[in-house]
């Protein structure tokens, strides 16, 4: 016979109206944010698998052309937290439409820019677009979804974002070697635009959103204590780390196999990036890994998972190459989840920027990646840029130590006496 807790527990759930697997409207917003997350990260890495092509065209250097890339992310940054405001005042759906419809705007115009410095300048301004995305995403899934299905949900959503960095550089990777780069990115453009008009169709209205204000004291006030809670600072920090070292294996990737002894053409090279769904799979489990082993438990595993990818890819032949992407993206996309997720769970209040401030760190840290590891390569090959992986690696270990360490003071601590 059921326990009085058991049937208060039902009562609770079923008075809940927001959303859960199998209810109505789930689907419809799984499948919305799912091309959100595509065509934003499609868009977002466009230009990633053609680096190789562009310093061609415009003799530019590996560092100069990774521009192309940092500039996107670096503006994304910048713009998530004003943007993540905006949001609070006119609707997460709003801000996530207008966000791609303007990225996909800017995506048509990038295939004519004339040279190296106007395309650098359409990247920003397509970034700062997309910075609308994220943070408005993560904050409308913990107001629309059930606690319980959160995790599941915000992971499908970055499943979403390694689909459409996978397609993205697929697509531009096998048009660019038919037609060149310039027909590449268009064609990344038109696949957007087709998933935005998806996006925009099947996202249900938000049912749990209540308009703030936008005073810019009580933004600052609600960022200053973001900023002063520990476990969300340290979350902030292992995104921007494990991001640090995704963005300078992949920016730099391209040069390596286009250059002996591998020497393969844009179309195989943008192939390669296949192995994203591998990260599509490890963020969808991340719920799982969680529940199995707990959050830290789970970014352990993650990060042993990244470092072994980063040591195997030394190795000389293809095959290690290709095995060592494999285990950095996957121990890549479930870090994210589990970190992303967090923020969203520990934040209480002003949830879109707590997020913000995580996308913020994580894409600093790609913009920062993708440059150091241009440069490292540059400087010292593939085993450069390997190094600034392994410097990352180390500092979402040394966090995480610090968490669990913090987590068993805390437990031993004795609790106040009460009268």
């Amino acid at each position: 016979m059921p326990s009085a807790s058991t049937k208060a527990d039902a009562t609770l759930a079923s008075a809940d109206t927001r959303l859960a697997p199998g209810a109505p409207g789930h689907r419809r917003m799984s499948l919305a944010l799912f091309a959100a997350g595509l065509a934003a990260f499609a868009l977002l890495y466009s230009t990633q698998a053609l680096l190789p092509a562009i310093s061609a065209e415009f003799g530019a250097t590996a560092s100069a052309a990774s521009w192309t890339v940092s500039a996107a992310t670096g503006a994304l940054a910048l713009c998530v937290l004003p943007l993540s405001a905006l949001s609070e005042r006119f609707g997460r759906r709003a801000m996530m439409t207008g966000s791609l419809a303007v990225a996909v705007g800017v995506a048509l115009l990038v295939p004519f820019a004339p040279n190296l410095e106007v395309l650098i300048a359409l990247r920003a301004v397509q970034g700062a677009a997309l910075a609308g995305l994220p943070a408005s995403a993560m904050a409308y899934l913990a107001e629309e979804v059930r606690p319980r299905a959160l995790i599941g949900a915000i992971g499908l959503f970055v499943a979403g974002n390694s689909i459409g960095g996978m397609s993205g550089r697929i697509v531009t990777g096998w048009v660019a070697q038919l037609w060149g780069w310039r027909a590449g990115l268009a064609a990344v453009g038109v696949t957007s635009l087709l998933c935005a008009l998806a996006f925009r169709a099947l996202l249900p209205k938000a049912r749990h959103f209540t308009p703030g204000t936008l005073d810019p004291r009580a933004l600052a006030g609600t960022v200053r204590a973001h900023l002063a809670d520990p476990l969300l600072l340290r979350l902030y920090g292992i995104g921007a780390l494990f991001m640090t070292v995704f963005g300078a294996v992949y920016t730099v990737i391209g040069y390596r196999l286009a250059e002996a002894p591998f020497s393969l053409p844009p179309g195989v090279v943008g192939s390669v990036f296949l192995v994203y769904l591998v990260g599509t799979a490890s963020s969808a489990a991340a719920g799982r890994l969680v529940g199995r082993m707990g959050r830290r438990g789970a970014l352990y595993l993650a990060v042993s998972t990244t470092a072994a990818g980063l040591l195997l890819s030394l190795g000389e032949s293809l095959a290690a190459v290709l095995a060592g992407l494999v285990l950095i993206t996957a121990g890549f996309f479930a870090g994210h989840a589990v970190a992303s997720s967090s923020v969203s769970r520990t934040a209480k209040t002003g949830r879109a920027q707590a997020s913000a401030l995580y996308q913020s760190a994580y894409y600093l840290g790609s913009s920062a990646g993708g440059t150091l590891g241009a440069v490292a390569f540059h400087a010292g090959g593939w085993g450069g840029t390997v190094g600034i992986g392994l410097v990352a690696v180390a500092g979402v270990v040394s966090i995480t130590l610090y968490g669990t360490h913090s987590a068993r003071v805390a437990a031993r601590r004795p609790l106040p006496v009460t009268a």
